[in-house]
């Protein structure tokens, strides 16, 4: 049960998105449960290899670089998918950060810890 109110938070998320940054498009609440589940998995599964293997720069930026791999994974979600839209990797990155946020304040606020 927590993981679909989480899911459905996060589609939320992604919904409150696209009114703060201007180069996000989604079509509906159904494009967005998909982006979200779809966001969900390549942070599950691609993320952590990208960090490894960009853990020399990363270093370097003093953990910096780990938003531009996030930007990039939001920019590579929203071309990929056809409901869900990202124009630049300027807006992946500030779209990643807003969302990341929102998502925090939502699953904080209405999410039980127990």
């Amino acid at each position: 049960m927590k993981l679909i109110i989480a899911w459905i938070l996060n589609a939320l998320a992604l919904l409150a998105v696209t009114y703060v940054v201007p180069s996000i498009h989604i079509a509906g609440f159904t494009s967005a449960l998909i982006a979200a589940a779809v966001i969900g998995f390549v942070n599950m599964l691609i993320k952590p290899i990208l960090v490894l293997l960009t853990l020399p720069v990363t270093i370097l930026t003093l953990g910096l670089f780990i938003l531009v791999i996030n930007g990039a994974l939001f920019y590579g979600v929203g071309r990929f998918l056809e409901g869900f839209s990202v124009t630049t990797l300027g807006a992946g990155i500030i779209g990643a950060l807003v969302y990341s946020f929102i998502s925090w304040i939502l699953s904080s606020l209405l999410m039980d810890d127990k």
